[in-house]
């Protein structure tokens, strides 16, 4: 190696050692690998050679037996089966600084653009096909072929994140390696490893190998494709896409989480919880000075008895953007001080804790205003014994994948594929939900019937006693496109968000508009008595959330306010005695509401929400107390 590689390693390392020591990619091919990646050199063909596996027709009673034993082979995709060998006369050596090699991706992508590539990028589809072993044999793409991969891809996609950028930007990447990567073959005891390498200079993402063990010519090369899990049974169901089982002896029931796991929570969000304060008391006529960081409350809040101040250390109300995190400082040094947040509200906000706090309500699935919902990373068995139990009974099966606290319908797939699932818990932590199959539509002139939600925005005053408002106006959001429970990947139909969607149309009806429209297209439900039913589920969402002490439950902080939007949509449900009703679905829960609209449409919006948070004087206000 020549001295100039030498003087590169530090910098290579400077810029890559983390991600390496991540991967667990050993020190001593480190040198062999900037090397590689410098020069995109690419041997593993000196090394290797894959080798299409036939089925060798023995005696006639075997048959069967044997095409037994060959389904169980874990090949991705269809046959014919291949697997990947040493080829080198002289092996390979674990220990030679050499033996790592570079995998090219064939195909780079995020889901929700899997499609229209597919469509419309040349040779892709053919490429893919035959990766697959998928017949195709025309030259332009067709609709059955372009839906096999999307449905196969779950077979060979990996999956990288990048940790810095937009939001957009932090979208999980998949991947499918190349012919000779997507070949390799899982094995529980594997002779190599595999991780991805973001190379900074290229701008290109490798998958990197290098051998577990010493090999001999012929001997085959395997990764562990649940590489990392040692748990037997969550190994069993993370390699389902390639190993089909059935998991139905699994109870679907999902307790409630240990007191740990919160506390987990707690620490990991780094809030530390208040002590034990008396509930402050201001004079009457008391003008309050305002310390915020949101333009909109800047712009709107014109109330005589609030001012605003530059100066953090002379306000008494801390209305922030950002999450608030030290509260045990601030109930010592300034009691009195009001902030526009509680402590352990995110167990309403993000939404794996949104769903164990709700099981607070209603039976073994929870109450009927949440879609039943399973954490990916801790009730994986639960959710598939669920799906299969629901396959076999012949339901519905439709689900969508949300992270845990992106907003935006950003990373949300919907789709009735469980391998899809399954590996979506690669990528970045999530939940999966029931995916409302029969939601109650909206008629809309220009496009027929579609789905729409409900956001209403939410005022907490105080947890003990429990007192909740609602804003008396709410808002509405439509999907462009009449609803159906097919073409899964297209947002317009499916996704009610808009106004982040460039050259998109958003469609707006005031609630005022709305509520006689709706009540003309469903005359046996009239409005005030739906509405009663979504503050009904509003009602017992913030009983069970503020039941348990923190950080089991939202903290009772005295000097704690804050306002929520409350996403919600309507299904057809049956009630106890068999009436057609349409029962409010809480979708999620949002900090710090984006209020543009609000303030827009009604500028004395914030002006209602400080009197009734902060003076206390609800009876003047646009809002309707609930609890």
């Amino acid at each position: 190696m020549s001295g100039d590689g030498e003087e590169d390693l530090p910098a290579f390392v400077a810029l890559h050692g983390a991600a390496l020591r991540a991967s667990r990619v050993p020190a001593r091919y480190w040198e062999s690998l900037c090397r590689k990646l410098r020069g995109e050199l690419f041997d593993a063909g000196d090394y290797f050679g894959i080798m299409q596996v036939e089925e060798v027709e023995e005696e006639e009673e075997d048959d069967e037996e044997m095409e037994e034993e060959f389904k169980k082979k874990p090949n991705p995709g269809n046959e014919p089966c291949f697997k990947v060998i040493v080829t080198n006369e002289n092996g390979l050596q674990a220990s030679n600084p050499d033996s790592i090699f570079l995998i090219d991706h064939a195909w780079t992508y995020r889901v929700e653009h899997a499609r229209q590539q597919l469509l419309h990028v040349p040779g892709l589809l053919h490429r893919m096909t035959n990766l697959m072993g998928i017949d195709f044999h025309g030259e332009i793409p067709d609709e059955g072929s372009i839906e096999q991969v999307l449905q196969e891809m779950w077979k060979y996609n990996q999956t990288y994140q990048l940790s810095q950028g937009t939001a957009e930007e932090k979208v999980p990447v998949w991947y499918i390696m190349d012919e000779f990567g997507s070949r390799i073959q899982h094995s529980d005891q594997p002779s190599f490893a595999t991780a991805p390498l973001f190379y900074m200079p290229q701008q290109i993402a490798y998958t990197v190998l290098w051998p577990l063990r010493d090999l001999e010519t012929g001997d085959e090369v395997t990764r562990d494709y649940a590489y990392g899990e040692t748990d037997r049974l969550i190994r069993k169901c993370v390699l389902l896409p390639w190993v089909p089982n059935e998991v139905l002896d699994v109870n679907c029931f999902t307790p409630e989480p240990s007191d740990e796991h919160y506390q987990a929570i707690l620490a990991e969000n780094k809030e530390k919880l208040p002590v034990v304060i008396n509930p402050p008391v201001y004079e009457k006529d008391k003008v309050f000075k305002v310390f915020t960081d949101i333009q909109q409350v800047l712009n709107n809040l014109t109330h005589p008895r609030f001012v605003f101040t530059d100066h953090e250390g002379e306000a008494d109300i801390l209305y922030n953007f950002s999450h608030f995190k030290d509260y045990r400082k601030l109930s010592e040094e300034r009691p009195e001080v009001m902030v526009n947040q509680f402590p352990c509200e995110n167990l309403l906000t993000v939404k794996d804790c949104l769903a164990s706090i709700s099981r607070r309500a209603g039976g073994p699935d929870g109450p009927r205003w949440l879609p039943r919902t399973f954490n990916l990373q801790t009730e994986l068995p639960q959710f598939i014994s669920y799906f299969q139990q629901r396959d076999r009974r012949g339901e519905d099966n439709h689900w969508i994948c949300k992270p845990w606290n992106l907003a935006r319908s950003l990373d949300t797939h919907i789709t009735n594929s469980l391998n899809n699932i399954i590996r979506h818990r690669e990528s970045s932590p999530k939940v999966v939900c029931k995916y409302i199959e029969n939601p109650v539509l909206f008629h809309r002139e220009d496009v027929g019937m579609v789905k729409f939600d409900i956001r209403y925005v939410v005022l907490l005053r105080s947890i003990k006693p429990l007192k909740l408002y609602i804003y008396d106006v709410f808002w509405l959001r439509f999907s462009n496109r009449a609803f159906s429970l097919d073409d899964l990947d297209d947002y317009e139909k499916h996704f009610t968000v808009m106004n982040y969607a460039p050259g998109v149309t958003l469609k707006q009806v005031h609630c005022e508009e709305f509520i006689p429209l709706f009540e003309k297209q469903y005359p046996e439900h009239p409005w005030t008595v739906v509405q009663a039913n979504i503050f009904k589920a509003f009602a017992e969402l913030f009983q069970v959330a503020s039941a348990k002490p923190a950080p089991l439950g939202i903290c009772d902080y005295p000097s704690s306010r804050a306002i929520y939007a409350v996403d919600l949509m309507l299904k057809w449900d049956s009630s106890r005695d068999g009436k057609r009703i349409m029962q409010p679905q809480i979708l999620e829960v949002n900090f710090n509401p984006d209020c543009d609209r609000a303030c827009k449409y009604h500028p004395t919006f914030f002006n209602d929400v400080f009197s009734t948070l902060f003076l206390d004087e609800a009876d003047s206000c646009h809002v309707t107390c609930i609890v």
